[in-house]
């Protein structure tokens, strides 16, 4: 009997989820503890294991998509087995109840009765061999997508693993391939436009078939609207056309002019090399590039052509170029991705709800440079200034636990454990993980832990629990050479630290005017949690500890 897998709950605050990878296919034969697909929330990407054997018979989120936690993610049974029920309807409640954790089976039964019911009252049943295709769900934060480019036209014939088009999430703009073959009948959502996770994005099936009657939710729709589909459809077909064909520069081409095919990971490894895609050749299905064909790619020498047309470059040069008035107005719209609507969302709220106040000392860095010198001449230690700054950070957070602190309406908590964040960029945003216990670390132990820990993120790998719980916030941006800046408070933090750049400059010693090292510190406090005077006194403790890094190791 066939067994419904849903979209799984990977942590206790998850919503949703984005199916990163399948590594089984429909049709192949699944063995129990084999790992289906790689799933994607906005914090990690997880490997997925089956439960039961049998022969992958569905697939219902395709790679990219991003579905609600309980939403059907695949099926599994006998081969050749009829599940058409089970895709349709998505399965009888008591198939939900066995597939759900234990403690969402009562909402789960409750979910299946109102999806049969909704067939029940529907107008009619989608065609025999029609697949509705809905945006996807991309992460946990995703509530809408952007179609970047269709790859495939209406009318055009479909096979499965063909690429239908490029969707922007707040992650990443990801291609969408079709588990299914036939022909694309419709497009709901065209290129540029944004729509909800759930929206009708494709309906595909066998050629010829009606499909006017099918509404945005997958419904049928009234006998009236069917006629007023069938006369806009042409014109529906001819702007879609014509938006294809206005569309600059949203795919890679190949020499001839051609779309080039390649996995999101191939086209990150040739980012990162300088690879030029239109001169790799590769060996996946369709000629897509595939990783291996990035990681064995080897430049060829071409000749330069320049010897051709050089009298023409000639006249080019002494030709004059166009004049451009000064002061031209022009803009260049780029959409809001998923992620920085999230950081927009979540910072906004920060500011504008906790009384921000900044407080700056300058630490003299004479000692801290000395002393990691002395250190870092050590065998198989590596200890940078921010792991000295996290350190003293977190030893003058013990002296003064009110900075510690979080703020609610009924009481203010003040955390006895240490938990520091530290601010990390990525190419999407900023993600913040956290060093649990970080007053009883070592600088080396911090050291290593940051570096594993931002490896981690840069790659997407960081587990939810890896960004949970922070206490306090350090942010260092002196090694793009700011000297001073300000920092907006990682809620519900009471304070966030933000680190400049050393600065060599002349300082006065001892009534003498000598060559110095500075660095300056600010901290960013919730003035509702912390006073001027709580804020001030632990920054001369950290001060203390920057200015004699010798008595951090007491």
């Amino acid at each position: 009997m066939a067994e419904v897998i849903n979209m799984p709950r990977l942590s206790d605050t998850m919503e949703e989820g984005v199916v990163a990878q399948w590594l089984k296919k429909k049709g192949d034969k699944v063995e129990e503890g084999d790992i289906l697909a790689e799933i994607e929330t906005d914090k990690a990407t997880m490997e997925f294991e089956s439960f039961y054997e049998g022969t992958l018979l569905h697939i219902g989120i395709q790679e990219g998509e991003t579905a609600p936690v309980d939403t059907l993610l695949a099926i599994i049974g006998e081969e050749g087995e009829d599940i058409s029920d089970l895709i349709n309807g998505g399965g009888s409640s008591d198939k939900k109840e066995e597939k759900s954790s234990d403690d969402k089976k009562e909402e789960s039964k409750e979910n299946a009765s109102d999806e049969d019911d909704s067939e029940e009252s529907g107008d009619g049943e989608i065609p025999e061999g029609v697949e509705i295709i809905t945006m996807p769900r991309l992460s946990d934060t995703m509530e809408e997508g952007t179609v970047a480019t269709w790859i495939k036209k209406e009318g055009d014939k479909v096979e499965e693993g063909d690429i239908l088009a490029e969707i922007e999430t707040d992650k990443a703009t990801m291609e969408f391939e079709s588990f299914y073959e036939g022909t694309l009948l419709k497009i709901g959502i065209q290129e540029g436009e944004t729509a909800k996770v759930d929206s009708l994005l494709a309906i595909i099936g066998p050629e010829g078939t009606d499909v006017s009657g099918i509404s945005k939710d997958g419904g049928k729709k009234k006998s009236s609207e069917k006629s007023e589909k069938k006369e806009d459809k042409a014109a529906e077909k001819q702007k879609e056309v014509a938006a294809t064909e206005e569309k600059p520069g949203t795919t890679s081409e190949s020499k001839d002019g051609g779309r080039i095919f390649a996995s999101p990971l191939a086209k990150k490894m040739a980012e990162e090399k300088g690879i030029d895609l239109s001169k790799v050749d590769g060996s996946g299905e369709n000629g897509r590039i595939v990783k291996k064909d990035i990681e064995s790619y080897k430049p060829s020498e071409k000749p330069a052509e320049q010897s051709k047309g050089t009298a023409g470059s000639e006249e080019q040069r002494a030709s004059v170029q166009p004049y451009v008035p000064a002061g031209e107005e022009s803009f260049e719209e780029v959409k809001n991705s998923q992620m920085r609507k999230v950081i927009a969302k979540r910072l906004g709220e920060s500011k504008f709800k906790a009384p921000h106040y900044y407080l700056t000392i300058e630490v003299d860095m004479q000692n801290a440079m000395a002393s990691r010198k002395q250190i870092n001449e050590m065998p198989d230690v590596k200890v940078s200034f921010n792991d000295m700054v996290i350190k003293a950070s977190a030893m003058a957070l013990r002296k003064h636990p009110q900075v510690n602190s979080q703020w609610s309406e009924d009481s203010m908590k003040m955390a006895k454990h240490i938990h520091m964040g530290v601010a990390v960029a990525v190419d999407e945003g900023l993600v913040v993980p956290v060093l649990k216990f970080a007053d009883q670390m070592s600088m080396t132990q911090i050291g290593g832990n940051v570096k594993n820990l931002a490896g981690k993120a840069r790659n997407k790998k960081l587990q939810p629990q890896e960004m949970e719980g922070s206490t306090f916030t350090v942010s260092n941006l002196g090694m793009f050479g700011i000297v001073e800046f300000t920092s907006i408070i990682n809620q519900p933090n009471s304070a966030i630290l933000s680190v400049g750049a050393i600065v060599e400059k002349p300082v006065v010693k001892n009534g003498q005017i000598v060559v110095g090292n500075t660095m300056k510190l600010t901290l960013a406090c919730d003035h509702r949690t912390v006073d001027g005077a709580t804020g001030a006194a632990f920054l001369q403790t950290l001060k203390t500890y920057m200015e004699n890094p010798v008595t951090m190791l007491a």
